[in-house]
């Protein structure tokens, strides 16, 4: 079996983190329609049967009919490929959305809160979408399946092993119970973030189709998937001739017992015989876990990077200015530049980003440090270095708040001199 995996197109995203810079919001929704286009045009090249999107094809609160019938007028390129979308927590399957109000091309199934199950012939696809902007209990979990010997499919959107309290709204899904259920492949989204190569399970987030920011550095696209149904098939064969090689062992094994008590063989070939057939079930089930082929497809052109700079040496905010603006950056990526070391100078993010020259560079921020010794400081038996310990402790209690409190640390050493 083969299809397509793709999620979070977040179609007429207003690109917030773009908005501040002439037309660049505009710019993206072009790219990200482009990249869409793109995966339609693969799957139409490849003849590719099947396509999953799961989840946040677009936003409900932004989403034009005129980007819907885009987005269906493509569907209509790949009449011989069945789509199954799962809605999710930005485009749910609402009483007003497109999703319900929308005459969607004959090849598109679209899920809801009911838990359904498409059989085809090569495969049972199990889906799942929200109605709902929060979903915290979709009953996947329960899910038992109607045919363990056929490839299974559950697509969905939600939260994998969800901790965070924010995360548990959005269809929380534990792995250890998924697993149990045995699903041959989970068509997941809602995480940005592609997590195919280290995934053991197939449980898998192929990321968002583009990039939005800079919590998402790197390529994004989508994946080509293939579960080798002649593997499965060749699997089951292999685990009938195991199961008649162990019969047969038992065998042997007995006459080896007898053998031994009869004619007191030697017993060190006698556990040879035992390892091979060790060996031999060890073989078939690493077999197992070659059925599945993943290949990922890059759709965006451009990407979100960070890169760093030393500004130790740096004694003006013009001379900062010059230093960024020679960076050798690439024409076609965003970046947020970090700027690191010992600063000797006043540092305004906002003012540096809109003096640079470079209009690739869309952020600026401080992580440099001042030319104070802490450690002494706090040693101080004054009111100094009261505040200087107070906030270090603070620090150490809560680093996520690195930033700001080295930003109060160095406010208030200037208001102490």
């Amino acid at each position: 079996m083969r299809f397509i995996h793709m999620a979070d197109v977040h179609f007429d995203s207003p690109f917030t983190v773009l908005a501040s810079r002439n037309n660049l919001a505009n710019i993206r929704r072009l790219e990200q329609r482009e990249a869409f286009k793109k995966t339609i045009e693969y799957i139409k090249v490849e003849k590719i049967p099947f396509l999953f999107i799961s989840g946040d094809l677009y936003e409900q609160e932004y989403i034009r009919e005129s980007t819907i019938e885009y987005i269906n007028n493509l569907f209509k390129t790949i009449p011989e490929t069945r789509i199954f979308i799962s809605p999710g927590n930005h485009d749910p399957f609402l009483s007003n959305s497109f999703y319900n109000t929308f005459n969607w091309n004959k090849n598109v199934t679209i899920f809801n809160s009911e838990i359904k199950i498409i059989e085809t012939e090569e495969a049972d696809i199990y889906g799942f979408g929200f109605t709902d902007f929060y979903c915290e209990n979709s009953r996947i979990e329960e899910i038992k399946l109607k045919n363990k010997n056929k490839i299974n499919i559950l697509i969905t959107h939600g939260a994998l092993d969800a901790s965070k309290t924010l995360d548990m709204q959005y269809n929380p899904l534990n792995s250890n119970k998924l697993k149990e259920i045995g699903f041959d492949y989970i068509a997941l989204g809602h995480i940005h973030k592609a997590n195919y190569e280290n995934n053991r399970n197939n449980f898998i987030y192929p990321g968002s189709l583009i990039s939005f920011g800079f919590d998402e550095l790197g390529e994004h696209g989508f994946l080509d998937i293939k579960i080798n149904k002649n593997k499965i098939e060749e699997n089951k064969i292999n685990n009938s001739e195991i199961k008649n090689k162990i019969e047969e062992n038992k065998i042997n094994n007995l006459e080896i017992k007898n053998e031994i008590e009869e004619n007191k063989i030697n017993s060190l070939e006698i556990k040879s015989k035992i390892e091979k057939n060790k060996i031999n079930n060890l073989e078939e089930k690493n077999y197992e876990k070659d059925k599945i082929e993943i290949k990922f497809l890059r759709a965006d052109e451009r990407k979100f990077e960070e890169e760093s700079i030393d500004i130790s040496s740096i004694k003006s905010e013009e001379e900062l200015i010059e230093k960024l603006d020679e960076m050798n950056l690439e024409e076609e990526n965003f970046y947020k530049i970090i700027l690191k070391g010992t600063k000797k100078i006043e540092l305004n993010e906002t003012r540096i980003c809109k003096l640079i020259q470079k209009d690739m560079i869309l952020k600026v921020r401080d992580k440099t440090e001042t030319e104070y010794n802490i450690d002494n400081l706090a040693m101080q038996k004054n009111l100094k270095g009261m505040f200087v310990k107070n906030l270090l402790e603070k620090l150490k209690s809560d680093p996520q708040e690195e930033d700001s409190i080295k930003k109060a640390m160095e406010i208030g050493l200037k208001l102490f001199e």
